[in-house]
């Protein structure tokens, strides 16, 4: 059931230990790590209820002799999660590398059939049930009961997806707290290393209208369950950092 992958992808969050820094969590790098090995500590795999295929995640030497992660999704679904506890205030922001090699053709962000994506970035924000309404808190103590953990009260999810424009930003097909931004879409980029960089706060305001709660936790995913594809994807070091133009 995708509805309680939603559940649990969110809740994963709050079940891992958190990476904590006074100033700003280093996400661990794929770049210091050795092709071939564990992934660094801090990152945790990712799994679904019901989802018996996993994405295969790799540490491998890219052209350029850096290490990156590699991604490949077969009829699949999987992912890694590092867990953060950031207050998600102005001048926050969330930058990353990644390239497609094969993508998802059949993807349509909007429909649950279509709910599958090369490449994305998730940032998890902590759960605040005071801004949630009766029957919203109702539904977090429901997964609670269910998976032992409240929930992140809301996501973002950046994504390669297959058709949409860039900058499109709906709900995700399955679960209502979170928003999905397409950051690139369609062919015309692929097999190229890309480089982005996100205000996490804006990003915020802009897709529930609301100050963001803090931020629990970043993850990455290239899945293909919903489609039947396959999708190859390569990360490079993803990164939260403070905007030169704040002075800090």
């Amino acid at each position: 059931m995708r509805l309680a992958r939603a559940a649990a992808a969110l809740v994963a969050f709050a079940l891992t230990p958190a990476i904590l820094a006074q100033d700003i969590p280093a996400i661990p790098p794929f770049s210091t790590a050795a092709a071939g090995g564990p992934l660094p500590a801090g990152w945790t795999p990712l799994t679904f209820p019901h989802i018996a295929r996993h994405t295969s995640y790799a540490l491998v030497r890219g052209a350029d002799g850096g290490v990156v992660l590699r991604a490949e999704a077969d009829a699949s679904a999987s992912g890694l999660m590092a867990k953060v506890d950031l207050p998600a205030h102005d001048g926050i922001r969330l930058g990353w590398r990644w390239k497609v090699e094969r993508p998802i053709e059949r993807g349509d962000v909007t429909r649950k059939a279509g709910d599958d994506y090369a490449a994305r970035i998730y940032v998890a924000f902590r759960y605040t049930p005071e801004r949630l309404s009766v029957l919203e808190r109702a539904r977090f103590e429901l997964v609670r009961l269910w998976l032992g953990e409240y929930p992140p009260h809301a996501g973002l999810n950046y994504i390669w997806d297959a058709r949409a424009p860039v900058g499109t930003v709906v709900p995700n097909a399955y679960e209502r707290r979170v928003r999905m931004i397409v950051v690139e879409s369609g062919s015309a980029r692929l097999g190229r290393w890309l480089d982005y960089e996100r205000d996490i706060a804006a990003d915020y305001r802009a897709a529930f209208g609301e100050e963001p709660p803090p931020v629990a936790g970043v993850a990455l995913m290239t899945d293909a369950d919903d489609t039947g594809e396959r999708a190859l994807a390569y990360y490079g070091d993803v990164v939260l950092r403070r905007a030169a133009s704040t002075g800090r």
